[in-house]
Formats: C-alpha cells, structure tokens, sequence
C-alpha cells in the first residue's frame, strides 16, 4: 500500500487537525456532496447533520450532480438525498478527527471545519456475464475523504 498525502497546502501541526479515510467503496458523487454540506462546521453540529441525515431527517443538498434528483422539503433546498452510507462513512472520519484533536490538547468546541475534500481511489475492474458468451463491465470507484479542522 503506497503513502498518501493530503491535498490541503499550508498545514500548521499547532493550529490544525486533519484525518483521513483512504479506498472506501462509497459514492464519490455522495460524498462530494457531504463534504460540502459539512465545511465550515463544528464537529458537533457536523454529527448532528450527518446523524440526521441518516435519519431521514435533513437532506443533503446537490449542486453538482443532480440530473434528476427530486426536490427536498428541507427550506432553501432544491435537488436533494439522503446518502446514508456516505454519512456513516463521514461519522467515522468525524470520530478520527475528534481524537486527533484530543491526542494534541486541543478544545474540541472550538474546532471548525475548514477543509473537506473527496477524491476518487482506484477503480476495481470486474465483468458480469450476459447472454450469448458477452460481458457488461461492473467497476467500482473506491473514495478518499479528508477532513481539516482548525481551531477557531
């Protein structure tokens, strides 16, 4: 398995706190869209969304990918989901991030989120056997998500 490296340029080891989650088999487009529902909040207040998000509760809303996608009730929501898997994906990494945070001394009410960002892994390449000696290919996109949180 090879070393990565973040995508988030000027890291400061004293005022940041960043986690990883590296060749997850989860929508990227999903998850693309999670973190730029959750930039810009505390790590609490990211729980409670992604928590509610697996309830059913608030949806994610979808700027990028959202041919047919249908409309939310959610105020100020257009095209919308609920990416169940991704979000429970995002509270592991959330759960990282906070005991990062906490391994360095740092007050956990004070930490924002300031930088999320998703990538797309290697792509597992498989056939499906059709009818009359044919193949459809079946690949999977697997994900990386990183998460930056800083004290504000």
């Amino acid at each position: 398995m090879g070393r990565f490296k973040y995508a988030f340029q000027n890291y400061d080891t004293t005022r940041h706190v960043r986690a990883s989650l590296r060749e997850k088999d989860i929508s990227h487009k999903h998850a693309r869209e999670v973190a730029v529902a959750l930039k810009g909040l505390s790590i609490e207040k990211a729980r409670d969304f992604l928590q509610a998000v697996i309830n059913k509760e608030r949806a994610v809303a979808f700027r990028r990918f959202k041919n047919q996608v249908g409309h939310r009730s959610d105020p100020g929501m257009m095209s919308g989901r609920y990416p169940q898997k991704t979000a429970k994906e995002f509270i592991k990494v959330l759960d990282n991030l906070e005991s990062n945070a906490e391994y360095k001394g740092m007050d956990l009410d004070r930490l924002k989120i300031i930088n999320a960002t998703v990538h797309k892994g290697v792509t597992i390449k498989r056939f499906t056997p059709r009818a009359m000696g044919r193949a459809t290919a079946k690949n999977d996109v697997l994900t990386h998500v990183e998460l930056i949180a800083q004290e504000i």
